[in-house]
């Protein structure tokens, strides 16, 4: 009724559409690389500038704006590398520095000079990514209690290893 998979004859188009994929990631590999080394250089521009603005006369909310964006920085630049390492946007990670990213315009702005309507969106915002940060950490993802970003992990894992060894097997036929 089913065939085994060791004596169905791969088709040059499998071949080829493998090929295709691993060309493609690797070119997005380059560009996340790209991403993170500029980023990464963007990250020491505003070291020297948070340290520039340190000098007298001291500006609180210059200092504080400056140390707050680099923290942005920073996590954008773990979840480029989260990126590269295992192929997948980590939810928690982009929640958080979502929730960073609002917490500095407020605390830039300051909650006095902004309306109420903002202020009032801002908080509602910040729930929001509150209670998905909670829900992230808290609860199971699935029903029993299986991480999907961990399962979609080892199946890529598993899905370039058998890859890889099928292409060794090839070469070596």
């Amino acid at each position: 009724m089913y065939k085994s998979v060791e004596n169905t004859p791969i088709t040059m188009y499998e071949i080829n559409r493998g090929r295709v994929v691993r060309t493609l990631e690797f070119i997005q590999d380059v560009i996340v690389i790209s991403l993170c080394i500029g980023l990464f250089s963007f990250m020491v521009l505003q070291v020297r500038d948070m340290f520039l603005s340190l000098l007298p006369p001291l500006d609180f909310h210059a200092v504080t704006a400056d140390i707050l964006f680099l923290l942005i920085l920073v996590e954008l630049f773990r979840l480029l590398i989260i990126y590269l390492q295992e192929h997948r946007v980590s939810i928690g990670v982009a929640v958080e520095v979502s929730i960073v990213s609002a917490l500095r315009e407020v605390i830039v702005k300051g909650v006095l000079e902004t309306s109420w309507s903002q202020v009032l969106a801002t908080c509602a915002f910040l729930l929001v990514l509150g209670v998905l940060l909670f829900l992230r950490v808290w609860l199971p993802p699935t029903f029993e209690g299986i991480d999907p970003e961990q399962e979609v992990s080892k199946r890529y894992r598993s899905r370039a290893k058998s890859e890889l060894t099928q292409t060794n097997g090839q070469h070596n036929s």
